[in-house]
């Protein structure tokens, strides 16, 4: 983070994080609240070692972690991570058909583990196949790895935090140059964790493909990538995500936003390259979700990417260098 995004930071925080001094303690400034709260996101070094480098209280660098936290979701969430509009949707999906040539695309989707220290009296609820205990953070990410949608729920109870936004999807259009297929739906892409819906895109499963539906997977593939790419810039930047978070739940789902909303409002094209390359020799990855729902498709899910798998095998649709990628 430049100075420059420091102080644009702290502007926009301070009214949230500025408290009254009085005749018995002079109140903490909020460039250090911010500063400490910057800190355990980026380290993920816990809250008791933080106190003794700040030369704080414990309880004082706790009060601080929250309350900003909570600032940059109050304050910042309508800026960097606002409700998408069917304009917003035209935009990304253009930007997916331009940079990753898959077309009628809202975004990739994908869900990672966030994982935390087991919850007092909490039984199994935050229990995952990894064998751990951890809340998922749902996202849903643009072309250029921007969180379009975040949603931060335990599996089990379907809790919702954060926002996954009301889809307000533009109606149904052609894929570029081939009004001869029909009226196709804006779709998600996923992967094979997701099941099949009109407007989710999953792969074609088993191993002996055709060529045709080896080609699909492929395109699916490359423009899915984007989610992890962007959960690996995240990761990168934000340690914390490669640990095991001591705090409530309730204050982890309020520091998973803050971290997404950080994300989007440092995200730059010339850094991101560096991110990647640093999250790949970490070689540590945040564990994904599996089974995201029973994969019975429809008949409509069914044709709709029978549609997209003709369009990618026909000259409207082909790019040149996909037949050796399968």
């Amino acid at each position: 983070m430049s100075a420059e995004q420091m102080d644009e930071l702290l502007s926009l925080l301070s009214p949230e994080l500025t408290r009254q001094s009085t005749n018995y303690r002079a109140a903490i400034e909020p460039k250090q609240r911010l500063a400490v709260a910057l800190r355990y996101l980026a380290s993920g070094d816990s809250l008791i070692s933080l106190a003794f480098s700040y030369h704080l209280g414990c309880s004082t660098v706790t009060n601080s972690v929250h309350m900003v936290y909570a600032a940059i979701e109050k304050i910042m969430m309508e800026r960097f991570l606002p409700r998408p509009t069917e304009d917003t949707w035209k935009e990304v999906a253009q930007c997916f058909w331009e940079k990753w040539n898959f077309p009628n695309c809202l975004g990739a989707i994908d869900g990672k583990h966030i994982v935390i220290q087991a919850p007092p009296l909490s039984g199994s609820q935050y229990f995952n196949y990894k064998k751990t205990f951890s809340i998922v953070l749902m996202a849903l990410v643009d072309a250029d790895y921007r969180f379009r949608g975040i949603q931060v729920r335990d599996l089990e109870e379907q809790v919702m935090v954060g926002r996954m936004p009301d889809l307000h999807v533009p109606t149904s259009t052609s894929l570029p140059d081939a009004a001869h297929l029909g009226e196709m739906p804006f779709v998600m892409v996923g992967d094979a964790a997701f099941p099949l819906k009109p407007y989710l895109m999953r792969p074609y499963p088993g191993k002996n493909l055709t060529h045709q539906k080896r080609i699909f997977n492929y395109r699916l593939s490359r423009a899915r990538m984007v989610v992890e790419n962007a959960f690996g810039i995240l990761a990168s930047r934000w340690r914390i995500f490669h640990r095991r978070i001591n705090l409530l739940p309730k204050n982890v789902d309020t520091l998973v936003v803050a971290g997404c909303i950080l994300h989007n409002f440092l995200l730059a094209p010339s850094e991101n390259q560096r991110l990647l390359d640093e999250a790949e020799q970490q070689g540590r990855h945040m564990a994904t979700v599996r089974n995201m729902g029973g994969n019975r498709p429809s008949r409509d899910a069914c044709k709709v990417r029978e549609a997209f798998c003709t369009f990618f095998n026909s000259p409207e649709g082909s790019v040149t260098w996909q037949d050796r990628m399968v």
